[in-house]
């Protein structure tokens, strides 16, 4: 099978790409499980294994791997507390905030000539000119 570059495929088919992966799962302590490991035992490279990913033949198993690779993250993560582990899973769309969603309702009542009068009060002479008498001129540090 050959791929629209000419290049042909590592893998020949979703069988035999997820026995590999499958063994590879059995085989490696989930301390080890990683994606670049995966990929260096299927003997290819992280970004092949992602390019995998967008074949839509292989995707589920390529996603399946991820996912499996995600959880000895987290597993890791939850029992030392590993900040490689931590980082890895950010990278995968974990994140480490809190996202609050707020709604308020209700009614907001305004005192219009509350507001009017301190406008007015604000545009008395006496307080424009105490304003401007104790403004600093500005000072030009060249």
């Amino acid at each position: 099978m050959v791929h629209a570059g000419g290049r042909p495929l590592k893998f020949q088919s979703v069988e035999e790409l997820k026995d590999k992966i499958d063994k590879y799962f059995k085989i490696t302590p989930i301390e080890e499980q990683m994606i670049t490991g995966l990929a260096a035992y299927l003997d290819t490279s992280r970004e092949t294994l992602c390019d995998y990913q967008d074949k839509d033949k292989f995707s589920d198993t390529i996603k399946g791997a991820k996912d499996r690779i995600e959880f000895a993250y987290e597993k890791r993560g939850l029992k030392v507390g590993n900040a490689f582990d931590i980082f890895r899973l950010k990278n995968m769309g974990w994140k480490d905030k809190q996202e609050v969603e707020q709604n308020i309702s209700g009614n907001l009542n305004i005192n219009q000539s509350k507001i009017l009068d301190a406008i007015e009060q604000s545009n008395r002479p006496e307080v424009i000119e105490q304003g401007v008498a104790n403004e600093q001129p500005v000072q030009d540090n060249e």
